[in-house]
């Protein structure tokens, strides 16, 4: 097939250069593309959250070694500032959990990375196009909106819409 057309050839080389650069294959554009621009996906790490066999051991390990004040509720939350969030309300959430929680369910992983997000429902709407294991169940809360899915090997993933100020 000789591809004649300057639209056709420039459409295909940026398809390929998307794929390569961010590996995210295009399968349904119109979802991806919003005003000629990718959709923005992620964001930022909202969380890091890691099972323990002694969560409170561990805590006072991180707490000693590495300075991470635990807060009330058992975790930490490192507040950063940012050219969007010059008032520094934004957090990246720590936290350890028993071995037994059920909070990364159905992943076997011993840990789960949040992900901060833009626009959840329409990330969530184009991972399902794209084939991805998405959670049915979504949260949300005067924390944020919460949605879930499963990588190829089995992690669990959070996806995290902060309120709006974060």
């Amino acid at each position: 097939m000789v591809l004649r057309s300057p639209y056709i050839k420039l459409l295909i080389l940026n398809s390929v250069l998307f794929y390569i650069c961010t590996g995210q294959i295009i399968s349904d554009s119109a979802a991806i593309l919003k005003g000629g621009m990718p959709m923005k996906r992620v964001t930022g790490i909202g969380g890091i959250f890691f099972k323990a066999k002694n969560p409170d051991s561990l805590r006072a390990w991180y707490r000693q070694h590495l300075g991470i004040e635990i807060e009330t509720w058992g975790g930490f939350a490192f507040r950063w500032r940012s050219e969007k969030n010059s008032e520094g309300n934004g957090t990246t959430v720590w936290n350890i959990f028993k071995t037994d929680t059920k909070y990364f369910d159905p992943s076997q992983s011993t840990f789960m990375i949040n992900y901060r997000v833009d626009n959840l429902d329409e990330l969530l709407r184009v991972l399902r196009v794209e084939g991805c294991n998405v959670d049915s169940k979504v949260e949300e809360s005067e924390f944020g909106k919460f949605g879930w899915l499963m990588d190829p090997e089995g992690n669990r993933i959070e996806l995290w819409q902060p309120p709006p100020g974060q």
